[in-house]
C-alpha cells in the first residue's frame, strides 16, 4: 500500500477502531472491579478474556451462532440507516424507537388481516404497511421542523412516548386475542418472512443488505441525495443554489422514519410474528450508536450493526461461561457512544482527519460536528 493510501485509510478507521478498543478495555476493567463486589469469590485476572472469548464464540462460533448474529444485526442496519440518513441532512432523528414501534404496529395490523392470504401478497402488503407507518411517524417531526421551527430532537422524543402509549392501547384493546390470558395479538401467519438461512435466518437479512446498497446509491449517485447532503452541509448555501431546504427536511425525516419502520417490520415479521403490549427492544436507541460508529455511511453501517448484533447474539453464552450478566453488552454500547461523543479529543490525539462540520440551522447560530 502506498503511504498516502495508508494515511487516508487510517484517517477513516482510526476513530472507530480506537473507540471500540477503548470500550472493550474499559469493559474489562468493569468486569474485574465487579469481581471484588462478590463476597467469597476468588479474584481471577483472566475473567475478561473468558468473557470476551465466550462473547465471540456465541456470535461467530458456529453456523447457528452466525445466523443469530445476522438476525440481531438486521434491525440495527435499518435503524442505523434511518439515523445516519438524517445526520446527512443535518437532522438528529432521536425518534427511531417510536418509528420502529409504529412500523411494527402497521405490519402486524395488515399481517393479521392477511394471515391466510397467499404469502407473496401478505408479506408484501405487511412490509409496505410497516414502512408507510414508520414514514408517517417520521413525517410529523419533519413537518413541524419545516413549518414551525420545532427542534427535531424534542419532537421525536415526544413521538417516542406517544408510540409506546399507542402500542399499549391497541394491543390491550382492539388487537388483543379474545379471552387470551396475556396481552398479545394474533399471529401474522402467511405474512411472516420466510427462512432463507439456517433455522431462523429470515428474508429481512437480505432486505437489509439491499437497502444499505440502495441508500448508498441514493445518497451518492442521485440528485436528491446530493441535495440532502448539501442541505446538511449548509442550508443557506443550498437555498441560494435553488434547493428547497424545508421540503428536503420533510422528505428526509419521512424517509428516515420509513427505514426505522422497516426495522420494526423485520423484527415483527421475521422473529416474533405477533406483538405484545411490551413489544420493543433497544434497537431504536442502539441505532444512534450504530450510525455514529459508522460515520453515517450506508455501507459501513452494516459493519457497525454487525458488531452490535454480534454482541447481542454472544451475550447469552458469555453469561453462562463467565457468569457475567448480559447487561455488560449494554455497558459496552454505552461506553462506545460515550467515546464517540469524545471523538474530537481522540482525533487530536491520533491526528486523524477532522470530519465535516454540519450546520444545524441558521436559527441556532452554531455548527455542530456530525460524524459524516
Amino acid at each position: 500500500m502506498r503511504p498516502g493510501l495508508v494515511v487516508r485509510v487510517w484517517s477513516v478507521i482510526a476513530i472507530p477502531v480506537t473507540v471500540i478498543g477503548l470500550s472493550f478495555l474499559l469493559g474489562a476493567a468493569i468486569v474485574l472491579v465487579s469481581e471484588l463486589l462478590v463476597p467469597g469469590k476468588p479474584f481471577d485476572w483472566g475473567l475478561p478474556f473468558v468473557a470476551y472469548g465466550a462473547l465471540i464464540e456465541g456470535a461467530l462460533g458456529s453456523g447457528d451462532a452466525i445466523v443469530s448474529t445476522l438476525v440481531n444485526t438486521t434491525p440495527l442496519v435499518f435503524g442505523g440507516l434511518a439515523v445516519g440518513f438524517g445526520f446527512r441532512a443535518g437532522l438528529f432523528n432521536i425518534g427511531a424507537q417510536g418509528q420502529f414501534l409504529v412500523g411494527a404496529l402497521g405490519a402486524v395490523i395488515v399481517g393479521v388481516w392477511l394471515n391466510e392470504a397467499p404469502p407473496l401478497v401478505a408479506i408484501t402488503a405487511s412490509t409496505v404497511a410497516g414502512v408507510v407507518a414508520g414514514g408517517l411517524w417520521g413525517f410529523v417531526p419533519g413537518f413541524l421542523k419545516a413549518t414551525a421551527g420545532a427542534h427535531e430532537v424534542v419532537s421525536t422524543i415526544m413521538m417516542n412516548y406517544i408510540a409506546v402509549g399507542l402500542l399499549a392501547a391497541l394491543v390491550s384493546g382492539p388487537l388483543k386475542v379474545p379471552r387470551s390470558p396475556s396481552l398479545v395479538t394474533f399471529n401474522v401467519g402467511n405474512a411472516a418472512f420466510p427462512t432463507v438461512i439456517g433455522s431462523n435466518g429470515h428474508l429481512g437479512i437480505v432486505l437489509a443488505i439491499l437497502t444499505a446498497v440502495f441508500v448508498w446509491w441514493l445518497l451518492y449517485r442521485t440528485t436528491w441525495g446530493f441535495q440532502v447532503r448539501s442541505v446538511g452541509a449548509n442550508p443557506d448555501a443550498a437555498r441560494y443554489a435553488g434547493m428547497r431546504p424545508k421540503l428536503i427536511t420533510v422528505a428526509t425525516m419521512t424517509f428516515s422514519g420509513a427505514l426505522a419502520g422497516m426495522a420494526g417490520t423485520s423484527v415483527l415479521l421475521g422473529v416474533t410474528h405477533a406483538m405484545t403490549s411490551g413489544f420493543g427492544t433497544t434497537v431504536g436507541f442502539d441505532s444512534i450508536a450504530v450510525a455514529l460508529l459508522a460515520r453515517s455511511h450506508p455501507l459501513t453501517t452494516m459493519v457497525a450493526a454487525l458488531l452490535f448484533g454480534g454482541m447481542r447474539a454472544g451475550a447469552g453464552l458469555m453469561q453462562i461461561r463467565a457468569e457475567i450478566p448480559v447487561e455488560l453488552v449494554d455497558v459496552l454500547q454505552a461506553v462506545i457512544l460515550l467515546f464517540l461523543v469524545a471523538s474530537p479529543i481522540l482525533r487530536r490525539v491520533l491526528r486523524a482527519t477532522a470530519p465535516a462540520v454540519v450546520s444545524v440551522g441558521p436559527s441556532e447560530g452554531v455548527a455542530r460536528e456530525a460524524v459524516i
